[in-house]
C-alpha cells in the first residue's frame, strides 16, 4: 500500500529514524520539525497520515492536531499522536483535539506499521466516499445547468433553509443536511426529459406524473452513500404538503420530516420570486402573502412559515425579482 506520511517531531534523530523505516516499506514520507512547519507541509504535501509528536516547543502536538482537524482540507486526515506521556488526562486531551490514534514511546516497530497500514486503508475508504459525494454534487449542478432559468436556485435553497434551521435551533447535523439537500434535492430530475423540464407552460397530467417521480429517483441515487442518509428524507418529501395533498407519499402534518418542511418553504419562496416564461416573478412581500394564504389552506406549517417570513423580512436579501425561473413543478 502506497501512502503519503508526514512525520512531525522536533528531534531530528527521531524524525530520521521513522522516515528511514517508512521509506523502506514503500511509503512517500516527508517531515517537519515544528507545528507551523507541519501545517505548511500539510497544505503542500496533502498527507494521507500524520505521525505527530506531542511534546514540541512553541505549538505542541495537541494544538497542531486541533488546527489540522479544523481545516476542511485536512479534517479527515488521520493523526497519530506519539507520546511518552501516560496520564489519562493527556490521552483525553488528545481525543478532544481530534486524534485518531496514539503510539507510546519507545515505539514498537510492528505496532507502528500495523497502525499505519490500518489508518491508510481507512483514509483510502474516506477518499473514495468523498469522490462519490463529489460525483453526486456535480451531477446535481449539471441538472441545474440544463435549465438556464434556474441558475443559483440550489445555492439559494441551501442558504435559506440552513438559516431557517438555525433560527429554529435544530441540531447542527440537520443544518448540514439542509445545506446538502439544497444542492441535491432535485437530482432525480436527471430522468425527466428536457421537453418536460424546460416546457414554457403548465404541465399536462401525464407530464406532471413524470415530474413527480424525481423525488423518489433522487432518493435512490443518493441512497447508497451512508453520509447522505440524513438528506434522503428531505429529497423524497420536500414536495409533500401539510394537508396530505403533496407527493410522492401523500404524507401530512408531523409525518413530513421537519427538515423537508424547512426546505420546502425556501423552495416555494424561491420559485415565486423568480421569473418564468409564463409568469413574472413577484416581489418578496407578495410571495410571503401568497405563502401565508397557502399556509392557511393547510399546505405549510403556519408557525414555521411565520419564522421564515420574519427571517426574510429581517434580511431583506431577496426582495428584487431575479431573471431566473426556478419553478416548483
Amino acid at each position: 500500500m502506497i501512502g503519503k506520511i508526514l512525520i512531525v517531531d522536533d528531534e531530528s534523530g527521531a524524525r530520521g529514524a521513522l522516515e528511514t523505516l517508512l521509506r523502506r516499506e514503500g511509503f512517500d514520507v516527508r517531515n517537519a520539525s515544528d507545528g507551523p512547519s507541519a501545517l505548511a507541509e500539510c497544505a503542500k504535501f496533502s498527507p494521507d497520515l500524520i505521525l505527530l509528536d506531542i511534546l514540541m516547543p512553541g505549538m505542541n502536538g495537541f494544538e497542531v492536531c486541533r488546527r489540522i482537524k479544523a481545516t476542511p482540507e485536512t479534517r479527515l486526515t488521520p493523526v497519530v499522536l506519539i507520546t511518552g506521556l501516560s496520564a489519562t488526562e493527556d490521552r483525553i486531551e488528545g481525543i478532544n483535539a481530534g486524534a485518531d490514534d496514539f503510539l507510546s514511546k519507545p515505539i514498537d516497530i510492528n505496532e507502528l506499521l500495523a497502525r499505519t497500514r490500518s489508518l491508510l486503508r481507512l483514509k483510502q475508504y474516506t477518499d473514495e466516499l468523498e469522490n462519490a459525494e463529489a460525483v453526486v454534487f456535480t451531477l446535481a449542478q449539471s441538472i441545474e445547468a440544463r435549465d438556464p432559468y434556474t441558475r443559483g436556485h440550489c445555492e439559494r435553497l441551501a442558504d435559506m433553509s440552513a438559516r431557517l434551521g438555525a433560527r429554529l435551533e435544530i441540531p447542527e447535523e440537520d443544518i448540514k443536511a439542509l445545506r446538502w439537500a439544497g444542492i441535491v434535492h432535485d437530482i432525480g430530475k436527471v430522468v425527466v426529459p428536457d421537453a418536460i423540464l424546460l416546457k414554457p407552460g403548465p404541465l399536462t397530467p401525464e407530464e406532471m406524473d413524470v415530474m413527480r417521480k424525481h423525488s423518489v429517483v433522487g432518493e435512490r441515487i443518493c441512497e447508497p452513500l451512508k453520509s447522505f442518509r440524513p438528506v434522503l428524507p428531505i429529497i423524497r418529501h420536500h414536495h409533500e404538503k401539510r394537508n396530505g395533498s403533496g407527493y410522492p407519499d401523500g404524507k401530512s402534518g408531523e409525518e413530513i420530516p421537519l427538515t423537508a418542511r424547512i426546505l420546502q418553504l425556501a423552495d416555494v419562496y424561491d420559485a415565486l420570486t423568480t421569473n418564468r416564461p409564463y409568469r413574472t416573478a413577484v416581489s418578496s412581500e407578495e410571495a410571503l402573502l401568497i405563502m401565508d394564504d397557502e399556509a392557511k389552506l393547510g399546505w405549510w406549517d403556519q408557525g414555521m412559515f411565520n419564522k421564515f417570513r420574519d427571517m426574510i423580512r429581517d434580511r431583506c436579501a431577496f426582495d428584487t425579482p431575479r431573471n431566473t425561473r426556478g419553478a416548483v413543478k
